[in-house]
């Protein structure tokens, strides 16, 4: 890895999933005035809850434009996982390749984690999570895509951190 270049190792099917999951973020995006989702409503949380009026003001001034950005993110984090998709002929087939480097530019990469964060935080509202240290069935089929997204936000972050760690000459 170097400044100008980062690369998420991802097998085809983490590929495959994480597209459909960004993709599935951005569709309830655009659907959110049509068809309030309490997923949504958690990216775009109230810092005024026991303040109705002041909440109502704080939404009408900046809910569009946080949920504009987290559009625009998915759109950048989608960009990059074309490479997954099913009539890209770059990528090659499962038999023959056991991952797929996405290249991450350094300018992308808050992009990545703001969305990664997003997806983590409609997945925890589906399925009712509220502390990541509570207790559960670490078996249970369900916490795994959200437990994976955590694992890969997790080394995105370890990245950025990196990053400021480096010489700006690098």
């Amino acid at each position: 890895m170097n400044a100008r270049e980062i690369r998420l190792r991802l097998a085809p099917i983490e590929g495959l999933h994480l597209a459909g999951l960004v993709q599935q973020l951005a569709e309830i995006i655009a659907a959110a005035d049509d068809s309030p989702d309490p997923g949504v409503a958690r990216l775009t949380p109230s810092p005024y809850p026991e303040d109705a009026e002041a909440a109502a003001e704080f939404v009408t001034a900046t809910r569009d434009d946080l949920l504009d950005r987290r559009t625009a993110d998915a759109a950048v984090v989608g960009r990059a996982l074309d490479v997954f998709a099913g009539d890209d002929t770059s990528v090659p087939d499962d038999d023959t390749a056991d991952h797929i480097d996405v290249v991450i530019p350094p300018g992308e990469l808050d992009a990545w984690l703001r969305t990664l964060t997003a997806l983590r935080l409609v997945i925890a509202t589906r399925l009712d999570i509220t502390d990541d240290d509570e207790n559960r069935d670490p078996d249970d089929p369900r916490f795994g895509v959200y437990d994976w997204l955590a694992f890969r936000l997790d080394g995105l972050i370890a990245i950025a951190d990196g990053l400021d760690d480096m010489p700006e000459d690098a």
